[in-house]
């Protein structure tokens, strides 16, 4: 599945992308945001992470600029307790450009026709950047703060819970009816 937003590409992460990946990713300041990439992140870890088989309804993109094809970080859907989960991260030259936005955007919307109603986030209390993104794409906070296990910290830290109903038309949506 592929995906063409304003500024971006998203496209299926293939096994020879793994260079791009460990170049964005193999930074203490990115893993340490994530729940499931440990750290040192090695070549290895990118290696496997971009042959992990794909499940059709829940998809995960390498996030590319249209422009010139620059790595900017991945995105996608997992099953996460019986909810669908958004997961991204986007390496560190790219921060505060709006592209975690923009991409977050067009997954939202392949959420949407794949059928799913509800999706589910959350980000590490030291990360308040990404609850900013998630609330610029209509996720509403839950009020519950609970303990998960970051790999990449290599212990528990509490996150910030937050969901959104798909069901109900997105601004985006609604910019593209009218």
């Amino acid at each position: 599945m592929f995906h063409r937003s304003q500024n971006l590409l998203l496209r299926p992460i293939w096994p020879e992308d793994w260079e791009g990946v460990f170049a964005g990713i193999a930074d203490e300041g990115v893993v340490r945001n994530l729940a499931r990439a440990p750290w040192p992140y090695g070549a290895e870890d990118a290696r496997r992470f971009t042959t992990l088989p794909v499940e059709p309804m829940f998809p995960r993109f390498l996030v590319t600029r249209a422009r010139d094809a620059a790595v900017v970080g991945c995105i996608g859907i997992d099953p996460h307790e019986g909810d669908v989960e958004l997961g991204y991260w986007i390496a560190r030259p790219y921060w505060g450009q709006g592209y975690a936005t923009e991409a977050g955007q067009a997954v939202l919307q392949i959420a949407r026709t794949l059928g799913h109603s509800q999706m589910v986030a959350s980000h590490f209390l030291d990360n308040p950047a990404s609850g900013k993104v998630l609330r610029k794409l209509g996720f509403t906070p839950t009020g519950r703060v609970v303990e998960r296990h970051s790999c990449g910290r290599g212990h528990k830290s509490q996150t910030a819970e937050y969901a959104l109903d798909l069901s109900v038309p997105s601004q985006e949506d609604n910019r593209v009816a009218a």
